[in-house]
């Protein structure tokens, strides 16, 4: 057996075998332990799982694994967020349904993940496609509807004129959609739409109890909720200069107290007051053409030239009847955020400030350093956006601008105008409702009918689910099942006259969002098992990419209140413990043409002295790129087949996870996975070549002799391995079982020496083989069976350290000299001040700077640190 190597092929299948027939991994809602839920966000089913994927799923399974050692009843599901616009094109590009392609594409995934040797219970899984699944999606719908939490109102949208439909922010690229290239349009369309600013408070009060996610998240999550307090303010128009019947432009601004530094209003392009100026104004019309073939985001608009249109309307100044500003219809003012009008303070607001520059409108200055001159001070290319001094603010100047707000606000109160108060103070936020109609056919059907004698109304539960129709003709541009010859037709569920289907389906982002509770339980007929989702969920380690930390999480989030309040289940918040972890990274290969070449078609040559790259088939030079995410569009992916054909499962999942911390990027080598497998090969030898000489003996710590150093090192490992995996610290615990190897190599060679050293060192190989199975199950498995075992690894329970073999005897103090740390000294930790000062002196560096004079002083802070003043 020593002289064997490791077989990852054989002995990996063997395994995962032998834990899905003794079915260790499916969950029971039934069992009396504590229940423990961990998750991985649900994948895509593109074609094929890359490493990346294998990271994320390694995380989680290490989590799962350990929790179930732990004596925790484990829910680990898989399914397959499957409906979404990928499909629709390849049903275009290679004339197959989308459907064919999703289930073909999640037969070859899942087979990909269980050669990872994934603690999974499959008999949960599930795809977003499956009638099953969004049958209870649309009863979902149906309840939030009849909750009022569901609205259908008319909104500003990104139109692809060529392909018809409706484009996401992240779809327009550079004005133009992302698949046909053609110029975006901004229109108004009837939408429907989840009220999820009615959770908007909570969403954002919530965030704070959220203390086991990663603070960037909760702050992007409240910057994205954007709660702010402001004033409401009631402008007068100057008579002559608005369309008729216009009297006011109400404006909502969070600093009333620039209010004297105003130089002009801007107004939205699709604003009222803008659509009457345009009437008559030929120029002012096509300026706010212009204006709807813009993206309709905040970053389209951030990083657009801001131009505006005099519109010639006016308004006077609330504190000043003289005082009038000119009104602007400005491209960087949306209708949907605030009132859809601003006042421009230039001096205050970069934004503002570049606009009035632009359009030579004034700059006055009203809040400057505290230390600054007011005769002096000025602004004209950068703004300042500080605290500081009023000026130039008639009653407010000398005030702080909090004081100023309150001064602002309090007066305008007093003050009316068409008999309303001028100034009312406002709560607002920048979270929006959630429009989830998407003009496609992959995904989940609206299951709304539109009548004209009735209105629009939901299909009653009974007659759901509404599925989609297979004989669907993609040959045409815009939503087939807008064309379908019968699908759309259908009688009006409240009076039986000819009526229509909706026609647009939800965006996938609601798929995702109630996922995790179904897969309390996936075969109930109602959406959840409400016994069972209260008692898995909240998720107790949900694990996933930082790009879905603000609208995936804030959606899971606003659904599960959503499920609360029409009966499915009783808690507010899915997630108690969220982890973002890093990206794998490779670099990148092109070949002379521009063409992305995959690390499998590349010989790469070289080293620290300089690499360079051909490509296999040609043999022609190929550019090496710098380290990127993993990406189909590069071809910079490495499939984990590449990766188990060569070196097995775990050797994929040691790497993973030992290189950086989880939440850090890591880069995959050849070189890393090789040295990942030259470990898998040394705990294989180390297991083995000791094992003949364990056979019979019992384990049992050594707590004095030669053989206390064995079970000091393995108790001390055990305890530090299971708090490291606690705290998801994984490559941490990947560096402790390094040590323990290393610690454990000279006793196994030296069997036969200590009486007393078989037993201790068959505890410690025992240990070793349950803390290495978490992240590398099959070898774990095969060492067990080498030491005799003859149960399951995956089925023990976790070993129990002994307290009084991982107190340390030894303490290790740092050295200072005259303040500086200049090195360290280990000595008892029951040592008295006078044997520390002693010991201190005796270190060579000490002498050495000492120089054989005595010291001035040695300040000894009892096992914290010594300082020796020379």
């Amino acid at each position: 057996m020593a002289t064997e190597r490791y077989n990852p092929r054989n002995c990996e299948p063997r395994w995962q075998t032998a834990w899905d027939e003794a079915g260790l991994f499916a969950a029971r809602n039934d069992d009396p332990r504590p229940k423990y839920y961990v998750l991985e966000m649900f994948p895509y089913p593109s074609g094929r799982i890359h490493i990346g994927h294998t990271r994320n799923y390694t995380m989680g399974d290490v989590v799962a694994r350990y929790r179930r050692a732990r004596g925790y009843n484990v829910l680990h599901p898989m399914g397959w967020d499957a409906f979404g616009m990928p499909a629709e094109n390849a049903a275009i590009q290679n004339n197959i349904h989308p459907k064919a392609w999703t289930y073909d594409n999640i037969a070859t995934m899942r087979t990909q993940l269980k050669m990872m040797g994934l603690s999974l219970d499959w008999s949960r899984e599930f795809a977003t496609c499956d009638v099953d699944y969004y049958h209870r999606q649309q009863v979902l719908f149906v309840d939030f509807f009849e909750k009022g939490l569901v609205a259908r109102k008319t909104s500003k949208v990104n139109w692809d004129p060529v392909d018809h439909t409706v484009l996401a922010n992240e779809q327009v690229i550079d004005g133009r959609g992302w698949r046909s290239g053609a110029p975006v349009e901004t229109r108004e369309l009837a939408q429907w739409f989840f009220r999820i600013t009615d959770y908007a408070d909570d969403l954002l009060q919530s965030i704070e109890g959220l203390d086991e996610w990663p603070e960037k998240v909760r702050l992007m999550q409240r910057n994205w909720i954007g709660r702010s307090e402001g004033l409401l303010i009631r402008w007068p128009l100057v008579d002559g200069t608005a369309p008729a019947g216009e009297s006011e432009l109400e404006v909502y601004t969070t600093r009333p107290d620039t209010i004297f530094g105003a130089s002009f209003m801007a107004i939205a392009s699709d604003h009222p007051l803008a659509r009457k100026a345009a009437e008559g104004n030929a120029e002012l019309a096509a300026f706010i053409e212009e204006c709807r073939r813009m993206g309709t985001s905040v970053a389209a608009l951030e990083s657009a030239e801001k131009k505006g249109f005099d519109t010639g309307i006016r308004v006077r100044h609330p504190f000043d009847a003289d005082w009038t500003l000119p009104v602007y219809v400005a491209n960087f003012v949306l209708m949907d955020y605030g009132t859809g009008a601003i006042f421009g303070c230039p001096s205050g607001d970069q934004r503002d400030l570049d606009f009035a520059n632009r359009y030579g409108l004034p700059v006055v200055p009203v809040v400057m350093p505290h230390d600054a001159d007011a005769a002096s001070f000025q602004i004209t290319e950068e703004a300042y956006v500080d605290d500081g001094v009023m000026i130039n603010s008639r009653f407010l100047d000398g005030m702080r601008p909090a004081e100023a707000f309150e001064a602002v606000a309090d007066r305008l109160a007093g003050e009316t105008l068409n008999g309303r108060p001028m100034g009312e103070r406002r709560v607002n936020f920048r979270l929006r409702d959630w429009g989830i109609s998407r003009q496609r056919y992959w995904g989940c059907p609206i299951p709304m009918v539109h009548c004209q004698a009735c209105g629009v109304v939901p299909v009653p539960k009974a007659d759901l689910p509404v599925t989609l129709p297979e004989d669907v003709d993609f040959s045409q541009p815009g939503n087939p099942l807008d064309r379908h010859p019968t699908w759309r037709d259908v009688a009006c569920p409240t009076c039986g006259g000819a009526a229509r289907r909706e026609t647009d389906t939800m965006d996938t982002f609601v798929d995702s969002s109630w996922y995790f509770a179904r897969f309390t339980a996936p075969q109930e007929n109602d959406p959840t098992d409400r016994a069972a989702a209260n008692a898995w969920l909240p998720v107790d380690q949900y694990i996933g990419g930082i790009e879905h930390a603000i609208l995936h999480l804030l959606y899971s989030r606003f659904f599960t209140r959503a499920m609360r309040d029409t009966g499915h289940l009783d808690l507010a918040e899915p997630f108690k413990g969220l982890f973002t972890q890093g990206m794998v990274v490779h670099e990148t290969y092109r070949a002379g043409d521009g063409r992305w070449l995959a690390p499998s078609e590349v010989r790469v040559s070289g080293g620290e002295g300089g690499r360079s790259a051909v490509e296999i088939e040609t043999g022609q030079p190929v550019t090496i790129g710098g380290l990127e995410k993993m990406s189909k569009s590069r071809k910079n992916t490495v499939s984990p087949e590449e990766i188990t054909d060569s070196y097995g499962a775990d050797t994929a999942r040691w790497f993973m996870l030992s290189d950086s911390p989880p939440e850090r990027d890591v880069e995959w080598t050849d070189d890393g996975a090789a040295g990942a497998h030259r470990f898998v090969q040394r705990v294989w030898r180390l297991v083995g070549e000791a094992a003949p000489g364990l056979a019979g003996v019992a384990p049992a710590a050594a707590h004095d002799g030669a053989a206390a150093a064995v079970s000091k090192a393995a108790h001390k490992a055990l305890k530090a391995v299971g708090e490291d995996i606690e705290r998801l610290a994984f490559n941490r615990a990947i560096a402790r079982i390094h040590e323990l190897v290393n610690a454990l190599q000279g006793p196994a060679g030296a069997l036969g020496g200590d009486a007393a050293l078989a037993p201790a060192l068959r505890q410690a190989l025992e240990m070793l083989v349950h803390m290495i199975a978490p992240f590398m199950p099959h070898l774990a498995e095969e060492c067990w069976a080498a030491l005799g075992g003859t149960d399951l690894v995956a089925a023990r329970p976790w070993p129990e350290h002994d307290p009084a073999l991982v107190v340390d005897d030894e303490i290790v103090l740092p050295v200072q000299i005259n303040g500086k740390k200049r090195g360290e000294l280990t000595i008892s930790r029951a040592a008295d001040q006078v044997t520390v000062e002693r010991a201190v002196l005796e270190l060579d560096f000490v002498r050495r700077a000492l120089d054989g004079a005595a010291p001035r002083k040695v300040i000894v802070v009892p096992q914290r640190i010594v300082n020796v003043v020379a």
